[in-house]
């Protein structure tokens, strides 16, 4: 009976090794982007955003003094 239950377990964790194994070969070919370039794009992202907020702001203005025009 125990070497039932060692048995099962082994294959519970051959395909977790499997898996693994597979995450550790893929990992090597991961090609990581430069430190400059993540900054430049971050930067990029964060002023892309303040300027959508910025517009949706002022259009949220604009029409709130339009629709007060309106009463």
């Amino acid at each position: 009976m125990i070497g039932s239950e060692n048995s099962n377990e082994l294959k519970f964790l051959a395909p977790i090794k499997t898996y693994f194994k597979g995450v550790r070969s893929e990992w090597g070919k991961i090609t990581w982007p430069q430190k400059s370039q993540v900054v430049s794009e971050t930067l990029f992202v964060v002023v892309i955003v303040f300027t959508f907020t910025v517009a949706v702001y002022l259009m949220d203005i604009i029409y709130k003094g339009l629709f007060g025009l309106l009463k």
